[in-house]
């Protein structure tokens, strides 16, 4: 309730440190009450998935350094990194299909790839959630092997179905819109 409060200060420094991410701080009652919040609450609202998640502050030894965790452990993005620390937001996500775009990111194809990914996963949003993968990360090789994929075959598409481990592979010279709207279309049909 008080915006001068340790929690509100703490928030402040979290915020200028993840600059990409929007944050808000009200102590208004109307608000509180239209999100459902009790006092002392950090409420991180993913569009991506239209999930919520929320950090109770209360009784909490609640830092700038735990706030950024609750954060990238929490948010999705349009197109979200897989690591160790997003895969815990990514399988906890309400959207039950997947599709990764698993590639080398320091190829010099890669901006122009992340391009068209991005620009296809806008018309999934909240449907299949849209991860990028990069096959240069030791702890990302369990998923390669997971899809049966060699770095030889890269860059590669693949689709999940979380309920039910369904999933699909393509690989791929090229990214285009067409090309992922039909692997995804053709899969979730």
């Amino acid at each position: 309730q008080d915006p001068q409060s340790p929690e509100a200060d703490q928030l402040r420094l979290a915020a200028g440190q993840v600059p990409e991410v929007p944050f808000g701080l009200s102590s208004s009652a109307a608000v509180l009450s239209h999100y459902g919040v009790s006092a002392n609450t950090v409420a991180l609202f993913r569009t991506v998935d239209n999930d919520r998640r929320d950090l109770d502050m209360n009784n909490r030894d609640v830092d700038a350094k735990k706030l950024i965790r609750f954060v990238r452990i929490n948010e999705l993005r349009l197109v979200t990194e897989y690591d160790p620390v997003t895969a815990i937001g990514v399988m906890q996500s309400s959207v039950q299909f997947n599709l990764l775009l698993i590639t080398d990111k320091m190829s010099p194809k890669h901006p122009e790839r992340m391009r068209k990914f991005r620009a296809a996963a806008e018309l999934y949003k909240g449907k299949i959630l849209f991860i990028l993968l990069d096959s240069n990360l030791k702890s990302n090789e369990r998923v390669l092997s997971y899809f049966q994929l060699k770095k030889s075959q890269l860059p590669a598409l693949a689709v999940f179905h979380t309920p039910d481990d369904e999933h699909d592979v393509l690989t791929v010279d090229e990214i285009s819109i067409g090309r992922v709207q039909d692997f995804c279309n053709r899969f979730v049909q």
